[in-house]
């Protein structure tokens, strides 16, 4: 696989800490958290594979996604602190696998080894309510998105007034083609992690939402478990977009973890 040159913006000045959006997004949905973060480091916000800025990989799978981003970093010298939200938090822990001298630290933020519910792991949302959304996704991107986010950060003022600002950017980097929102569906789809989880030895905060529907607090519960070196930090009344909706409770956990 030829490495896609892959957008990322740079701020701040301190050990690297790279930043792994969610599914359908960009890199521009951390704006809000940049100032905080780089105040104590030098952030990176990368936007995966095929969306916003960056060029796509073929095929599509989550080591593909992986090793795009690895080799974005690959003149880093010093450890990297890694945080994914959702599908980026698979992406995150994929890459702490593959390069654990690389990876030293991980966040990961509403996100879960598997996001679809099974016998054995009733964490997650059913196969057919994210096929769902995902074809809502497809038909509608604009609408969809907006509505997922209004949704998320409802009954948080802090949560409202984020969305303002960032409904005149989210759509700046245009829209991920229809393939790779299928593509990356499949990702979160089909994956499960359980397995891999008690490889990694990073230090690792999870976060979760106790209202998240898509990556269950039960989820985020069984991964700091799991972990061999992980803390839990449960935000109350946040749901999937934590970092955006409860921002000071998210930066709080943040600077004592980091």
């Amino acid at each position: 696989m030829t490495a896609p040159a892959l957008h990322a913006e740079s701020v701040g000045a301190g050990p690297p800490l790279v930043l792994l959006h969610g599914w359908g997004m960009h890199a521009g949905m951390w704006g809000p958290l940049l100032p905080a973060l780089a105040r104590r480091a030098r952030v990176h916000a990368v936007d995966l594979p095929g969306h916003g800025h960056s060029g796509t990989v073929a095929p599509y799978t989550l080591d593909t996604l992986t090793h795009a981003v690895a080799a974005r970093f690959h003149v880093e010298s010093t450890p990297l602190t890694v945080v994914g939200w959702s599908l980026g938090g698979l992406v995150a822990m994929r890459w702490a696998r593959f390069e654990p001298d690389r990876v030293r630290t991980l966040v990961l933020i509403a996100t879960s080894p598997r996001f679809v519910a099974g016998d054995d792991w009733p964490h997650a949302m059913t196969a057919t309510t994210l096929s769902r959304f995902g074809d809502e996704l497809r038909v509608s991107y604009r609408h969809t998105m907006l509505r997922f986010l209004t949704l998320q950060m409802r009954g948080s003022t802090e949560g409202t007034t984020a969305l303002a600002a960032l409904r005149r950017h989210l759509f700046a980097r245009g829209e991920p083609a229809p393939d790779v929102l299928a593509d990356a569906l499949a990702i979160l789809m089909h994956t499960d992690l359980r397995a891999d989880v008690a490889a990694l030895s990073q230090r690792t905060l999870v976060i979760a939402g106790d209202r998240d529907t898509l990556a269950p607090v039960g989820a985020g519960e069984w991964l700091a478990h799991a972990l061999p070196d992980a803390r839990f930090a449960r935000i109350g009344g946040a749901a999937h977009v934590p970092f955006l909706s409860h921002p000071r409770e998210f930066d709080a956990a943040v600077e004592a973890f980091l």
